[in-house]
């Protein structure tokens, strides 16, 4: 009886434990459907459609690898037809080599009854339909690698969109074979062992390594190839196939493991002539049931539906670690950043500079008052443009007059020549602003060079991010700034009484000012007016007195009004930059440069660029051997001299 069975122990990694499966679980299953869609459970389907969408960007090409059902095996072990009976599709059957490029099989869910399939090569694309598989398959590899018997590295990518079958990706590479026969390259062993371990070489392969019954297994070549890349075979699981040709003994070689596959055995029985897929597997059900020998090995390591579980099991938890992976890196990362954003914090925000104590340009909140407190003096001396004593209001005022009384001054007059004053000046917050954030990116890509030392691979990413959040800040606040100027220019208006008692202060002048141009029999040139020196008069005599009295009301006021416009836009600056500085180093650095390192086009992935290079690597291993050898050195000689002692 079936259930009568001895429980056979397999060898699992213990990094990677098999979930043991009884095939009995397996009896509901509809037949008509792919057998590894029913291990593809809601838990692992997430892991395998982030791989699936990381591999439709083509991340690989970066050298960023994902985790790979790879199957090998020597020729004619049954490897594309364990592929078939798994996948739920034909595949090219035959004697001898049947697969000559690598078959790259890319299954994906469809709701659609009507299954899409089609082939990638050579940057073709051929539409065919399930009946026509095969054929498909064998025309494009003639494309390929010629309509001979030799065989190519380009691979051949097969899409499968249907329903019934899972977000999966699975590789068939050449059987391998020792002699060439049959019209094959003298070299042909060369060229797929080359091809093979290209793949399985990885360690986020997975080998799916197929054995046939009938040989042993200690000599199979696909066995010496995995077994050099995957030692303890803690990735590589092996499918048997054939088992009905060889029953005799085969308990004990998949017990005995003498080859080290440490995932595991499954003994399948493979589709066999026209049979459907229904039909192979209720064949395969009553042989392992009914068989006197094969009956005796364990439900948990025989049958299809077993082996789809263990595969997608097994590769649920090759993404999982390799994430986990990818998470160390992360940390690694973050630490990179926390302490690049401490330093910034303490020399921007705080006026810390310990870490930098004989480097004046790293004191950064003296250098930045420095560069405010001249930018202030600057706008403060910005001159006047050269014209004729009160001749600019005078303009202004005969432009601006209106019917009305004459002793009133139109609003918008003095909007004119406030906004001439704005005009003057408004290039200087600009230049300012743009100067301070030259001088803080330097300072930003001094620490980032600082604590990113160790970690040469990053660097150029974490620079390229410094720059690209520098180019946004500045932008920003070349925007904010002009916004400040332009703003000015609206209205006029102060609650600062600075104003009202300079203007008082200066009109206090006025009646003896319209004195001198007027009524003075001497007619001066000049007239010392206090706060402007000496001023040049002659000119004015030929305008009307009560519009010399407008001109001069509005010189007073505008010159009083301009001294708090100035001081307003140096104080708004002082303190965006403050605000802002304090924003990009609390948020926006650590954002940015996140942002840019998980952006895989720009530098191939986190954990790729947090290794070392080899160079440095090679260094770092030389140093640790050479500390090792003192180390040893030290002891034989302390050994030495004790013995000299006693």
């Amino acid at each position: 009886m079936k259930g009568s069975k001895k429980h056979v122990v397999t060898r699992a990694s213990p990094s990677l434990p098999v979930v043991q499966t009884n095939s009995h679980d397996h009896k509901d299953v509809i037949l008509n459907e792919a057998p590894i869609i029913h291990s593809y459970n809601d838990r692992i389907r997430p892991l395998l459609d982030t791989v699936d969408k990381l591999r439709n960007l083509n991340v690989m090409r970066e050298g960023i690898q994902l985790p790979t059902i790879v199957v090998v095996g020597d020729q004619s072990s049954g490897k594309s037809s364990v592929l078939e009976s798994l996948a739920g599709i034909s595949l090219p059957r035959g004697q001898g080599i049947c697969t000559r490029v690598p078959l790259v099989m890319r299954l994906q869910r469809s709701l659609s009854r009507h299954p899409e399939i089609w082939l990638e090569y050579n940057d073709s694309v051929v539409h065919t339909d399930e009946e026509h598989i095969a054929e498909a398959i064998c025309a494009a590899t003639d494309v390929i690698a010629g309509s001979g018997k030799g065989v190519s590295d380009t691979p051949l990518t097969l899409h499968v969109k249907k329903a019934g079958v899972p977000d999966i990706t699975m590789v068939d590479l050449p059987g391998i074979t020792r002699v060439p026969v049959n019209g094959q390259p003298e070299n042909i062993y060369e060229q797929i062992s080359g091809m093979v371990m290209k793949y399985i070489e990885p360690q986020e392969s997975i080998i799916l390594n197929v054995l046939s019954a009938t040989v042993d297994f200690t000599t199979c070549e696909s066995i010496r190839m995995s077994k050099q890349v995957d030692k303890t075979g803690e990735r590589t699981l092996a499918v048997v196939t054939k088992a009905d040709m060889a029953p005799e003994g085969l308990l004990q070689k998949v017990t005995a493991d003498d080859v080290s596959i440490g995932l595991g055995y499954v003994c399948v029985r493979n589709r066999i002539g026209e049979e459907t897929y229904e039909e192979a597997r209720m064949q395969e059900e009553l042989l392992f049931r009914t068989h006197p020998l094969l009956a005796l090995i364990d439900d948990d390591i025989v049958g299809i539906p077993v082996l789809a579980h263990k595969l997608t099991q097994i590769q649920g938890m090759m993404i999982s670690r390799l994430m986990a992976s990818t998470g160390e890196a992360l940390m690694a990362l973050m630490d990179v950043i926390g302490s690049a954003k401490e330093s910034l914090l303490r020399i921007l925000v705080q006026g810390d500079f310990s870490e930098y104590p004989d480097d004046q340009s790293m004191h950064c909140t003296a250098r930045l008052a420095e560069m405010l407190n001249g930018f202030s003096d600057n706008l403060q001396a910005q001159s006047e443009a050269v014209s004729e004593f009160l001749m600019d209001e005078i303009k202004i005022l005969e432009e601006c007059k209106c019917i009305g009384l004459p002793n009133f001054i139109p609003r918008s007059s003095f909007l004119a020549i406030l906004s001439q004053h704005v005009d003057g000046i408004q290039a200087k917050p600009v230049e300012f602003i743009k100067q301070i954030w030259d001088y803080i990116e330097v300072v930003i890509s001094s620490a980032i060079a600082t604590y990113s030392d160790n970690f040469p691979q990053i660097q150029s990413s974490i620079k390229r991010a410094g720059r690209n959040l520098m180019s946004k800040t500045k932008e920003r606040s070349v925007n904010r700034v002009i916004e400040i100027v332009e703003m000015e220019k609206l209205t006029d208006y102060t609650c600062n009484p600075d104003y009202m008692s300079s203007w008082t202060e200066k009109t206090a002048s006025q009646q003896n000012f319209i004195n001198a141009v007027f009524h003075d029999e001497n007619k001066p040139e000049c007239f010392a007016l206090p706060g402007f020196g000496d001023v040049k008069i002659s000119h004015l005599r030929k305008y009307h007195a009560h519009l010399l009295q407008q001109a001069f009301d509005m010189k007073m006021r505008i010159t009083s009004y301009w001294t708090i416009v100035l001081r307003r836009i140096v104080d708004n600056l002082a303190l965006y930059l403050q605000f802002s500085v304090k924003n990009l180093v609390n948020s926006e650095f650590q954002k940015e440069i996140v942002a840019e390192m998980v952006d895989t086009r720009g530098g191939g992935g986190i954990e790729r660029m947090l290794e070392e290079s080899p160079s440095v690597a090679s260094k770092r291993e030389k140093l640790k051997n050479s500390i090792k050898l003192l180390k040893e050195y030290k002891d034989v000689v302390a050994a030495i001299v004790d013995q000299n002692s006693g």
